[in-house]
């Protein structure tokens, strides 16, 4: 693979890393300007920026700005023996693809995933409606699957997806979250509803085995508050919630 696609695979597996990028060389250098190389935890990756002493404090560099979790760019010149290098230093701490499960594919749906498929995330949208499925736009980063029983994907989901839950109803929402809440532990769990959906909705659930601490980790009604009760207002509230957790859970990590 080119250093690029190992950079891809260290974001996507959610390795924290740093781009080491030689950007100006004079004198006797053992590579040219643009040599890279990817240092992880591990110490180096993959590339080169030329070896010897440049490259052992840049190791050196790279593995401080790790360990301190330092996310700045920088830029480091080196003098040794009368070799001047630039060196640019490019960390990277990922925590992997940001997946976003959205059980339903009704209006509040169609006018929300639209707004999170230009993000850096991956959308799985999964609904028993083939035909509302065929209204999504179609774009590299979301999966549509049709599904007479989407509680059945639960168990497939990444560990660390959001869900968004806004299918016909509470009748049909709730084995989807029973799954969610009893036999997985998601960051991030949003129903679409009223205040008084969510109050029968939460004791149904208890009703059925969930207990009142897991209940009481369903976000309904999702969407921060603010705007209208038209779709596409709502969809904006429950992209900038999604958006806040997402960074609340990230420093949390």
């Amino acid at each position: 693979m080119t250093i690029y696609e190992q950079l891809v695979a260290l974001e996507t597996e959610g390795v924290a890393f740093v781009l080491v990028t030689l950007v100006d060389a004079l004198g006797s250098t053992p590579q040219d300007a643009a040599a890279k190389m990817l240092v992880t935890a591990e110490g180096l990756h993959s590339g080169t920026v030329g070896g010897g002493k440049v490259e052992a404090a840049a190791l050196r560099l790279a593995a401080e700005v790790l360990e301190k979790g330092d996310s700045k760019p920088r830029f480091v010149s080196w003098t040794l023996k009368g070799d001047v290098g630039m060196t640019y230093f490019e960390p990277h701490f990922g925590f992997g693809p940001w997946n976003i499960a959205v059980f339903g594919a009704g209006h509040i749906a169609q006018a929300l995933i639209p707004v999170l498929t230009p993000l850096r995330c991956k959308v799985t949208c999964a609904d028993t409606r083939s035909e509302w499925l065929d209204r999504l736009p179609h774009a590299p980063n979301l999966r549509v699957v049709h599904s007479e029983s989407p509680e059945s994907l639960v168990p497939s989901l990444a560990d660390r997806s959001f869900l968004l839950v806004m299918t016909m109803g509470h009748a049909t929402d709730r084995p989807i979250l029973r799954r969610a809440l009893t036999e997985r532990n998601f960051p991030f769990i949003g129903v679409i509803g009223s205040d008084a959906k969510a109050e029968i909705l939460r004791r149904e659930l208890i009703a059925e085995g969930v207990t009142p601490e897991q209940a009481a980790r369903v976000h309904c009604p999702v969407g921060l508050d603010f705007g209208t009760n038209h779709p596409h207002e709502i969809a904006l509230s429950i992209a900038g919630q999604l958006l806040s957790e997402r960074d609340r859970v990230a420093a949390a990590s």
